[in-house]
């Protein structure tokens, strides 16, 4: 198993740019599996009216893809998000700890990681969204369904804040021997209703 442990300070500021979004129902979307040219301009403009978000421009001649069903944006902190209907994310590739190339010997090892590098990125949460709605881990018989039914499945750690149309999860991957989870970490996401 490799593992990466790098600074927090990308997800510092993507969690700073969650934080100033009052309001998802503004840029949450029709919950359908559409897809193509008005749907993501559809996107865009809620998620620039609703955040300030600048969308990626396209090149000359670039066409958004018809089964495009999501688009990247960038904040005015330097922060890449990937924003869909019901979803947004942070592109924060060098902060934090995570595993990966993990071997069937490895969970243990990839477990420990994770709970050892938990609590900073659950303090790091606190500082911007304030205390948790819900917070839990694998620990409890009845974790997969605590916080909603199926909420807790394949994570190891879990904890949910409430915004006004929208829940932010910070969450770890649970590490499994069969079937055999290839990387692990700490990760952050808003599911938008």
């Amino acid at each position: 198993m490799k593992t990466q442990d790098r600074p927090l300070d990308e997800d510092d500021l993507a969690m700073a740019d969650f934080a100033e979004v009052a309001d998802w129902t503004k840029v949450a979307g029709p919950d359908t599996d559409d897809t193509g040219p008005a749907v993501v301009t559809a996107l865009v403009n809620r998620v620039m009216n609703s955040t300030g978000w600048t969308p990626w421009p396209l090149e000359p001649g670039e066409k958004i893809d018809d089964v495009s069903a999501s688009w990247g944006f960038t904040t005015r902190r330097g922060t890449t998000m990937v924003v869909f209907n019901g979803l947004a994310f942070s592109d924060c590739r060098n902060s934090g700890w995570s595993a990966y190339q993990i071997g069937p010997d490895d969970i243990a090892e990839a477990e420990d990681g994770l709970d050892t590098h938990w609590p900073d990125h659950l303090a790091l949460a606190r500082k911007h969204w304030g205390e948790p709605d819900y917070i839990g881990d694998d620990s409890s018989e009845t974790f997969i369904d605590e916080w909603a039914p199926g909420a807790g499945v394949d994570r190891r750690h879990l904890a949910v804040w409430v915004r006004p149309g929208a829940q932010i999860h910070l969450f770890s991957n649970k590490p499994t021997r069969d079937p055999l989870t290839p990387a692990v970490g700490v990760n952050y996401a808003v599911y938008i209703d």
